[in-house]
C-alpha cells in the first residue's frame, strides 16, 4: 500500500520504519528534514510537503506533537487537505482534543476524503515491533479501507465506533491513568526509601505480585533506574496532554481531582527545566517532596 508518514519523532519514527519493514511504499515529511534521514536510508521516498504527501498515497498517518502541528499540516498552506484525494484516507494517531478530532472529519468529509481517528497505546519500542495498541473511530467504510494498516501497527485494535472524537477522548483518558500511576509510584518510592526499603526491592515486590501490568513495570523500572533520558515521552508532551484532559472534562462538567495534582507535577517540572525528559521523571519530584536526593 502506498502510505504517506507525517510526523516523525521518537514515536513517529519507529511506526514508520516498522511499515517499511512490512513492505508498504513509503513517503515520508517532517518540518524537521534531517529527521528523515534514517528512514530514506531504508528506501521511504520524502516529500517536499504534506500536500505533495498526500498526492502520492491512498492512506496518509500523522504522528504530530499537538493540536496546533496538526492543524498547520492539515489546514495550512500546501497541505494534507489541499493533496489528499478523493476516497483517499487520513489516519491521526496523535494525541488530539476531541474538538479537533470532530472537526478533521468534518473538514475531510467535505473533500469527500475519510478520516480515521487511531490514537496509540505504546512506547517507542512498541512501535517499532508492531506492538502498539489502536484504538480506531470514523465511519464504517473508511476504517474498512485502512483496517490493514491499523492492525499491522499494533498487537490490537480496538473499534470504538463512528465517532473519531471518542477515540481521542479515551486517549486523553489512557494517558490520565499512566501519568497518575506514575505519581503514585513516585509517592509509594518515596515513602518506602525514606522508611530505608531499596527502590529496586520495592519494585520488585509490586511488580511480582498484585502490580503486574506494563504501566507498572515499564514506568516502576524507568523510576528506578532514574532512566528518564532520552524519552520516550516528554514532560512537555505529557502537560500538553493533561491540558486537554482538563479542557475535555470541563466541557463535559466532570470533575478531575488527580489530574489538577498530575498538572501541578508538569508545572513543577517545567519550571525545573525537566520539559525535555521523560515524564515519568514525575516520580523525581515526589521523591524531592519528601527531601530525598534525585
Amino acid at each position: 500500500m502506498k502510505i504517506g508518514f507525517a510526523g516523525l519523532g521518537p514515536l513517529g519514527s519507529a511506526m514508520a520504519g516498522h511499515l517499511l519493514k512490512a513492505g508498504h511504499a513509503l513517503t515520508v515529511w517532517n518540518r524537521t528534514p534531517e529527521k528523515a534521514e534514517p528512514l530514506l536510508a531504508q528506501g521511504a521516498r520524502r516529500a517536499e510537503s504534506p500536500a505533495a504527501l498526500a498526492a502520492e498515497a491512498s492512506v496518509v498517518i500523522t504522528s504530530l506533537a499537538h493540536d496546533e502541528a496538526v492543524e498547520q499540516v492539515v489546514f495550512g498552506e500546501r497541505g494534507l487537505l489541499e493533496g489528499l484525494a478523493a476516497g483517499a484516507t487520513h489516519i491521526a494517531t496523535s494525541t488530539l482534543s476531541p474538538a479537533l478530532s470532530a472537526r478533521l472529519a468534518q473538514a475531510h468529509a467535505q473533500k469527500g476524503q475519510h478520516y480515521v481517528a487511531a490514537p496509540v497505546l505504546g512506547r517507542p519500542p512498541a512501535a517499532a515491533q508492531g506492538k502498539l495498541f489502536v484504538m480506531a473511530a470514523g465511519a464504517p467504510e473508511a476504517v474498512a479501507s485502512v483496517r490493514p494498516v491499523l492492525e499491522g501497527l499494533g498487537q490490537r485494535l480496538f473499534l470504538l465506533g463512528e465517532r473519531p472524537e471518542q477515540a481521542h477522548l479515551l486517549k486523553l483518558a489512557c494517558n490520565f491513568l499512566i501519568m497518575s500511576t506514575i505519581e503514585q509510584l513516585g509517592e509509594v518510592f518515596a515513602l518506602t526509601e525514606k522508611g530505608g526499603l531499596d527502590r529496586a526491592q520495592v519494585f520488585e515486590v509490586l511488580t511480582g505480585s498484585f502490580f503486574t501490568a506494563p504501566v507498572h513495570k515499564n514506568y516502576g523500572q524507568l523510576i528506578v533506574d532514574r532512566a528518564f533520558d532520552p524519552p520516550g515521552a516528554t514532560v512537555k508532551l505529557g502537560a500538553k496532554d493533561t491540558r486537554l484532559l482538563l479542557e475535555a472534562a470541563d466541557a463535559l462538567a466532570v470533575p478531575l481531582p488527580f489530574a489538577s495534582v498530575v498538572r501541578d507535577r508538569f508545572v513543577a517540572a517545567r519550571a525545573q527545566g525537566e520539559e525535555g525528559l521523560d515524564f515519568a521523571v514525575l516520580a523525581r519530584h515526589a521523591a524531592r517532596d519528601a527531601g530525598l536526593g534525585d
